[in-house]
């Protein structure tokens, strides 16, 4: 099976960014496409920031920094995704917004059997698969945050997406240097539907006075050896991504423990995002 050698990356926040480092520092030529100038600029500064500290960290020499800044490129117009071999989106989970990319991509990209990814962490993937005229060639493709140091990528074909589509999505993983499992295609997939009401039980007992933040999640850290605690992986997550997946899993299952606590709802509303505002369950330094 042909490596991938030509990638598209459409979003280029906290996710889109850690799949093109990931991607560029691989040997793969990568665009990124953002909505707006000011968002292109703010995707260019966290990759160079990113790979900046790998460098400090003696993760990457300054020639391997140079070479993969020198394989991404950026634009505003998903026309210029037209030569992609794989295409991965990953804006906002918002199932208006992904479809609207989706149609988009459909229309631009030239090869028939180009790859489209969504990297959503809790939409069915047949709900956007659909929306193109190649469903068979739409796949989940859900990272983890952060992209450069989570090993993890689960693989979500949909119930019409084909057998070659999923084998080239798991090689193109492995070209990545990610540990693929092929998840159901259920909203949370594998590990947000284990995650998510843990998650979500942890916010109930602030908002029923139970337990400090602090406490609760020293309590996972020290007695069940997590690497951090449910409310400050929360912040880590971001408060309102994490509010979208749940409300997508209370849509498909309509059970209580997928449905968002009032208190989250109300720090959403506030500002209260996590560490991208400074402010969530913990407060962070800007």
């Amino acid at each position: 099976m042909d490596p991938v050698t030509r990638l598209g990356v459409v979003g280029c926040g906290l996710m889109g960014s850690g799949i093109a480092e990931v991607a560029a520092r691989s040997g793969i030529d990568v665009r990124v496409a953002e909505a707006t100038h000011d968002a292109v600029e703010a995707g260019r500064r966290r990759l160079t920031a990113s790979l900046d500290r790998g460098l400090r960290r003696g993760k990457l020499s300054e020639e391997q920094r140079d070479q993969t800044l020198a394989r991404l490129s950026f634009t505003r117009d998903l026309g210029d995704m037209a030569d992609r071999q794989f295409v991965i989106e990953a804006v906002a989970e918002n199932r208006d917004i992904k479809t609207g990319v989706l149609r988009d991509l459909d229309k631009a990209i030239e090869d028939p059997a180009a790859v489209l990814a969504t990297n959503t962490s809790s939409i069915p993937v047949v709900d956007l698969a659909v929306v193109t005229d190649r469903p068979e060639r739409v796949i989940g493709l859900h990272f983890f945050n952060p992209v450069p140091v989570q090993q993890l990528v689960e693989v979500i074909p949909s119930l019409v997406t084909g057998a070659d589509t999923v084998r080239r999505t798991r090689g193109f993983a492995e070209q990545l240097g990610k540990q693929a499992i092929q998840a159901p295609d259920r909203s949370g997939f594998v590990v947000n539907a284990l995650l998510v009401p843990y998650l979500l039980s942890a916010v109930r007992m602030v908002e029923s006075g139970s337990a400090r933040p602090d406490d609760i999640d020293r309590g996972m850290e020290l007695g069940c050896a997590h690497p951090m605690g449910p409310l400050r992986l929360l912040d880590l997550i971001g408060l309102d991504t994490a509010q979208a997946v749940a409300e997508s899993m209370y849509e498909e299952y309509k059970e209580p423990l997928y449905a968002p606590p009032a208190l989250l709802r109300r720090m959403v509303a506030a500002g209260h995002l996590g560490r991208k505002s400074g402010r969530g369950f913990h407060t962070y330094d800007s």
